[in-house]
């Protein structure tokens, strides 16, 4: 269960803003729960008409000059990028101007197995080709080792990247990056790709025609890819590139499309965050990156549509890879529940692929609430990958587990580490002391809604408006909105039982509410009952006919008491992990007999998620903390068994009578109660 938050606005704003911007009162909420105050800042910010002049950016004068140099004199020029999606469309986009421009130029993208950016063994293949100018896309900002080696055999090189700089520049004819500290340019947030479609501007003398006309629908899709801002210019350009890609000729997008099931359809930043992109990186996780260059520099769609369908038969291998891998974790947390009550969850697994590790985490992450560190040991070497959210820094805690690490890298979200062999104990205890130390109270995993509806806003019109904040993505996130007190008149199972289709009265409005991968015995609610909703708004047509359509994000019972589940839950994990609580808590922890018997009758024997057994118990007797005591006596006692991942909890067939007063979790409960 995640925590719900609602923006507070300021209503004058709102108004504000549906006079000068000339939106919706939906619209305009949404505006003010983003931080947009005026109409000015909306329009600095959202409705960017063009790119800025490309000189702009610290030695992008240079960089044109050294390469165009390298051009009208014949040498011989290497492309070198990424090995994801960023890294492919930027190779693919400069590479692609050097040839059309008579450039004598080759690409280079190192596979995973190599690891991110310059290497000396690349360096080395690359000299003995001929190559004199090396052009980095997408990374060499950090290669200080590198670039001093590239100089060391006669070599030029010329970087453009978007990652943050270090504290020293690499050497170079010219270092272009907006996160240069002596750079001034005034859009920094730009991925890889749009770094390298501004240089095929200043290589043609600044005019954007030809860069954006050709180029544009690629940078679209690294900048979606990349998850990187989608205000200010990335919006231009997505926003662009997106209508490129549903007027494609081009033969790659044409096949891409095709087997994402996306010809015919209209294109959005979802689809190709969700469709084309995946595809495009399970070239560099499960193949090669270099398949997915050769797929964008075909001219022939028959020749293209076969390497689209590798690449989609790649990212299926990737799909199963992850499933497999989950289904390794699942079972490990369903026999061992402690792996999932720490402060954070940390896993090791043997042979998981590198190449999705970091999916993991991040999939663990939003099931469980809690910040995770997944390594795997492959060939002697322990690496990992971890994802947080809120205030947790996975940087910091790697930097606190420093001494039993080989080397780490990230930022506060998302981090890279190699543990030392032998150490992956000593490594779950330091991410734990340093969780302990730095956060009493973890984060929580929420969802927030930019305010709260009613059922006058329910209108075609008001959220039909919500359209012109699209594209949606990092900084631009989709519309959610809290609904309360709706009365559920229907349930319907949809696609086998996988969904539920909902119909609620609002008011006097009555509208349908889809409820994805959720199937109708795992809501909390129930036809009669009056319900709260976090929903995304939008607008159905159906053979020239408009209704409202809401899709939930989350669902649970009017009046639901969150900080009390929360705190329950704060304090039954505290008491597993043997953590001290305050005295008069254990005894308000206590199940009675007659509470556990309860929750025990009340288990359907097809099964339910226990947060759905807890909240249909609705039993004023029964904390949440004093709920899941029950449910683990049970479970230890064989009683029930519960799976973690889906979630589930299950009455098991006994023939012999349990005795629930020895149930480990209850004698140590009764140790702290009688202390």
């Amino acid at each position: 269960m995640k925590k719900w938050t609602v923006s507070i606005i300021d209503r004058k704003i709102v108004s504000q803003l549906m006079l000068g911007c000339g939106v919706t009162s939906m619209t305009a909420a949404s505006l003010a729960a983003k931080g947009y105050a005026s109409a000015q800042s909306v329009s600095e910010k959202l409705n960017v008409s063009e790119l800025s002049d490309p000189f702009l950016i610290k030695d992008m004068q240079e960089a044109a000059d050294v390469i165009n140099e390298a051009i009208d004199s014949g040498e011989k020029i290497c492309v070198y990028g990424d090995y994801d999606c960023d890294g492919v469309m930027s190779t693919v986009i400069l590479y692609s101007y050097l040839t059309e421009a008579g450039a004598d130029v080759i690409y280079y993208i190192p596979e995973r197995s190599e690891g991110y950016g310059l290497n000396k063994n690349a360096v080395d293949k690359l000299a003995a080709d001929g190559v004199s100018l090396i052009v980095t896309v997408d990374n060499g900002i950090s290669a200080i080792e590198e670039a001093e080696y590239i100089y060391s055999l006669g070599m030029k090189l010329v970087v453009t990247d978007h990652h943050q700089q270090g504290e020293e520049l690499p050497r170079a004819e010219a270092v272009v990056d907006p996160h240069r500290h002596d750079c001034f340019s005034p859009f920094k947030f730009m991925c890889g790709a749009g770094i390298a479609l501004k240089l095929v501007a200043a290589l043609d003398g600044g005019d954007y025609t030809v860069a954006l006309e050709q180029f544009g629908d690629l940078a679209a899709i690294a900048t979606v890819a990349d998850i990187v801002s989608l205000t200010g210019e990335n919006r231009f350009l997505v926003s662009y590139g997106t209508e490129l890609i549903n007027n494609t000729d081009r033969a790659s997008l044409m096949a891409l499309k095709e087997v994402c099931q996306l010809s015919g359809k209209p294109v959005t930043s979802r689809s190709i965050g969700f469709g084309i992109a995946p595809r495009i990186n399970a070239a560099g996780r499960f193949g090669s990156p270099g398949d997915a260059v050769k797929l964008f520099l075909c001219e022939d769609y028959d020749d293209a549509l076969p390497l689209a369908q590798e690449l989609d038969s790649l990212n299926n291998s990737r799909k199963d890879t992850e499933a497999d891998i989950l289904r390794e974790i699942y079972s490990a947390i369903d026999s061992s529940p402690e792996l999932i009550r720490g402060r954070v969850i940390f896993l090791c697994g043997k042979n998981w692929h590198h190449g999705v590790i970091g999916i993991v985490a991040a999939r663990i992450m939003e099931i469980f609430g809690k910040p995770c560190f997944i390594a795997s040991e492959s060939d002697g070497e322990i690496r990992g990958s971890a994802r947080s959210f809120g205030d947790f820094s996975i940087f910091e805690a790697l930097s606190y587990a420093s001494d039993v690490l080989d080397k780490f890298g990230g930022h506060p979200g998302a981090g890279g580490f190699t543990i030392k062999q032998g150490m992956e104990k000593r490594f779950n205890e330091l991410i734990e002391e340093f969780a302990l130390k730095n956060h009493a109270v973890m984060p929580v995993m929420t969802i927030n809604a930019d305010s709260a509806l009613t059922a006058q806003d329910l209108d075609i019109d008001n959220i039909s408006g919500l359209s012109l904040l699209e594209p949606f993505g990092t900084d631009n996130e989709r519309p959610l909105f809290r609904l309360d007190n709706a009365s559920v008149t229907e349930i319907v199972p949809l696609s086998g039982g996988l969904h539920s289709k909902l119909r609620v009265k609002v008011g006097t409005v009555v509208t349908e509410a889809l409820a994805f991968r959720t199937p109708p015995s795992s809501l909390p609610v129930k036809r009669g009952d009056v319900c709260d909703m976090i929903v995304s708004p939008g607008v159905n047509e159906f053979r020239g006919n408009k209704s409202v359509s809401l899709t939930i994000e989350d669902i649970r019972p009017a009046m639901f008491e969150q900080s009390k589940y929360f705190a329950g839950l704060s304090a039954f994990e505290s008491f597993m992990r043997g953590e001290e609580l305050p005295h008069n808590y254990y005894a308000n922890m206590y199940p009675s007999r007659e509470d556990t018997v309860s929750i025990y009758k009340n288990i359907p024997d097809e099964g339910i998620s226990p947060d759905t057994l807890f909240i249909r118990l609705n039993s004023p007797k029964i904390n949440y903390c004093k709920f899941c005591i029950a449910i683990e006596a049970l479970r230890q006692l064989g009683l029930v068994t519960v799976l973690y991942s889906v979630p589930a909890v299950k009455r098991v067939k006994v023939s012999v009578r349990a005795d629930l007063n020895s149930a480990p979790v209850l004698v140590s409960l009764r140790q702290k109660v009688n202390s």
